[in-house]
């Protein structure tokens, strides 16, 4: 028997893409607990297209909700051809009865304790109609198949010690996804770290943490950073910004060799922020701790989302100088968007500012899929591709990487002229944030489901 493993992709940006950065982990670590006796492939639809006359008896298709319309394409044409499909990923969580229309079988939840038995299944011939993975620990996972991953992928070190995050942002569907934070032993960590495969040397160099809140818990945190000192890595994680007022935990980040962090900035809104359900940090703390992660030789990675009830036009577009102004240095820009199973999307439904005329595939991040308070959809669309060309100008994109270099240790440089360099040079060919094209037979949008309601009722604020 042969299965084969299919991360969904569809690109985002007005003509072909540049490169592929770094690849999902999930396909890698779904290969390595597959039985030994059973043959896997990996395809990541951002490298390799989808093969409809693979000879994979199984194909599983993974995917978020962006690429939805674009998975049940793929599933339509390879169960005509004799194939079976199952799905999984977040999408089939949040919204499993409408997966299974598309598919021989769904995963709902994570897919560790239920894969070995959808394969046994499939072997069988006697696949269920789903699967229901319910939250384990993460102890005894084995190193993911970095041996299937594409070449054409510029990292190849991706890692995962944490799963989850313990806040709760309305527009965020990783508490939904995973409701209780786990890590996993530090000595498994650094086991896949050290397992990892060749490459070139800034390959072999990087590590790059496929988590949503890795130093959450700094108990964890602090002995993981303490294990990863002898190996000499750089590495680049997400996590919260009241990492940088812990002195001894940035003492450890420098130490182990972090490069960069990634930090859910969102918006510098008191109001937006609440609209988040993200704990308020005035612009002067979120200067000071981009101040002492500098300090520190680290680069900042900011994550910035336009759209909240507060904003108009020139507000978004003024975002690209306020995230110079506060020492980011490299930005990441998306629009709010509605996810199922998310509170942000049960409150735009009972307002009835979900755009119901436009379909999954406009749940990228990039464009929208709600009606904004305060301008258009076409607005708030136009004032986001606004902010992407002006935030990765030339001029400003290469201003960042200087003082990166002023500042920052060859890490953070190697990230941050790498990661300005790929945006400034798709702005300056014009290859921005596109509207999504048409997808064939998309389903309807359901205006609200039992996922949503539950997820709409079990997130407290922040503390």
């Amino acid at each position: 028997m042969k299965v084969e493993i299919v991360q969904v992709w569809r690109n985002r940006y007005e003509e072909r893409r540049l490169s592929a950065m770094v690849p999902p982990l999930t396909s890698l670590h779904l290969a390595a607990l597959v039985p030994n006796d059973v043959e896997v492939a990996v395809r990541h639809e951002k490298v390799s297209p989808v093969d409809y006359d693979t000879d994979a008896d199984l194909v599983a298709l993974s995917f978020f909700t962006g690429v939805a319309a674009r998975a049940y394409a793929h599933s339509r044409e390879l169960r005509r051809r004799g194939k079976k499909v199952v799905m999984g990923g977040p999408h089939v969580t949040m919204l499993p009865d409408e997966a299974a229309a598309h598919a021989d079988a769904v995963v709902v939840g994570e897919g560790e304790p239920v894969w070995r038995r959808v394969i046994e299944d499939a072997a069988r011939g006697r696949l269920a109609p789903r699967y229901q993975g319910e939250a384990r620990p993460l102890a005894g996972l084995p190193p993911p198949r970095y041996d299937l991953l594409e070449p054409r992928f510029a990292v190849r070190r991706v890692v995962m010690a944490t799963r989850g995050c313990p806040y709760r942002c309305s527009f965020c569907t990783t508490a939904v996804l995973f409701p209780r934070f786990r890590t996993r032993p530090v000595e498994e960590v650094v086991r896949d770290i050290e397992s990892l495969p060749g490459g070139n040397w800034l390959q072999r160099k990087l590590v790059w943490f496929w988590d949503d809140n890795l130093l959450v818990d700094r108990r964890y945190g602090k002995a993981l950073l303490r294990a990863m000192v002898p190996l000499r890595k750089w590495w680049v994680t997400q996590t919260s910004l009241d990492c940088a007022e812990d002195e001894e935990l940035l003492d450890l980040m420098r130490a182990s060799g972090c490069a960069a962090i990634f930090i859910g900035i969102e918006t510098l809104d008191a109001a937006s922020l609440r609209q988040a359900n993200k704990m308020f940090a005035p612009r002067a703390r979120v200067a000071r701790a981009i101040e002492r992660l500098h300090e520190a030789r680290i680069a900042v990675l900011g994550g910035y989302i336009v759209g909240f009830d507060g904003e108009r036009p020139a507000d978004v577009v003024a975002a690209a100088a306020a995230l110079d102004d506060l020492g980011v240095d490299v930005p990441f820009l998306s629009v709010l968007t509605p996810y199922p199973g998310t509170p942000q999307r049960a409150a735009y439904e009972r307002a009835g500012r979900l755009l119901g005329d436009r379909g999954w595939r406009w749940y990228d991040g990039y464009n929208v899929a709600f009606r904004p308070a305060a301008m258009t959809p076409a607005e708030l669309e136009a004032a986001h591709r606004e902010l992407w060309r002006q935030a990765f100008a030339l001029g400003r994109a290469a201003a960042r990487v200087v003082r990166v270099a002023q500042r920052g240790g060859p890490g953070a440089l190697a990230l941050a002229a790498a990661m300005n360099g790929y945006y400034g040079l798709r702005q300056l060919l014009g290859r921005i944030p596109a509207a999504p094209g048409e997808e064939e037979n998309e389903p309807p949008v359901p205006s609200r489901s039992i996922e949503e309601v539950k997820g709409a009722s079990e997130f407290p604020p922040r503390l």
